[in-house]
């Protein structure tokens, strides 16, 4: 709506129960900058959490992330807002908490499976409520694959979390149970890797290179049976954790995500 105003429209109500437009003959042209990308911005600070490291991410809104920030700081995340971008910082362990998904300004369904990977790694016990999208655990399975004590009991699921989880093959079913399934593997020993990447591509631009900036070990690599046959492309990723500054001595360039709008 903002955007069409600027061009002439006359609209009014926008945020409200019904908007109101009035035709106009014409519209005129004009420049219009999108809003930052919340789900992928709450994606780095799950990344950043469950690695136990320290992200900057740059074009993150605290309103649009609100009912997020509050669990992840529910969590014992530290976060530091800087105008648009957000600092999360890991504490030194974190805790389990419970979610019910919600249309926005609540919990967003499409960080529900990242926000499961990070559980994983909290000590006791969460439950996640589904309740905007039917069968939307199907990442679940994938993470237990990776050692996740996960039960799914209809439209909620619980994380045992606490457990140590160790790298294995798993296979991405739809976009936000792809990146999930990256999250639990850059905060698992050995190396994961990660079929059907496809799906990230629909969602996240260079993920693979935005996270080895980080200090994340993930490359994107042919995808090979045990007998040599070809497969889809895949991400291989190996635990450690991602860090928005440099070296310990100061060596580093610094390092953020960005998740910018474009004009």
């Amino acid at each position: 709506a903002c955007a069409l105003r600027s061009m002439g429209a006359v609209i009014s109500g926008d945020g409200g129960a019904t908007i109101v437009i009035e035709g106009s003959e014409s519209l005129a042209g004009m420049r219009h900058r999108v809003i930052p990308d919340r789900i992928e911005a709450g994606t780095w600070l799950a990344a950043a959490l469950a690695t136990g490291g320290e992200v900057l991410v740059h074009g993150a809104r605290e309103q649009h992330l609100g009912a997020f920030l509050d669990k992840l700081r529910e969590m014992g995340g530290h976060l530091e807002i800087f105008g648009d971008s957000i600092r999360a910082s890991a504490p030194d362990g974190l805790r389990p908490v419970d979610v019910v998904t919600a249309p926005y300004p609540g919990f967003p369904t499409d960080l529900q499976a990242q926000l499961m990977a990070l559980l994983c790694f909290a000590d006791g016990e969460s439950r996640i409520r589904e309740t905007i999208f039917e069968n939307r655990f199907m990442h679940a399975q994938e993470l237990a694959r990776l050692g996740a004590d996960i039960v799914i009991d209809g439209g909620a699921a619980l994380v045992h979390g606490g457990r140590a989880l160790s790298g294995a093959d798993v296979m991405a079913t739809d976009l936000r149970a792809s990146v999930s399934l990256v999250i639990a593997a850059l905060g698992a020993s050995g190396t994961t890797r990660l079929q059907r990447v496809y799906h990230l591509d629909r969602g996240y631009e260079n993920l693979e290179g935005k996270l080895s900036d980080l200090g994340a070990g993930i490359a994107r690599v042919d995808g090979r049976t045990p007998e040599g046959r070809q497969m889809a492309k895949a991400v291989a990723a190996g635990g450690g954790q991602l860090r928005s500054a440099g070296s310990s001595a100061g060596q580093g360039r610094r390092r953020a995500a960005s998740v910018g709008g474009r004009e």
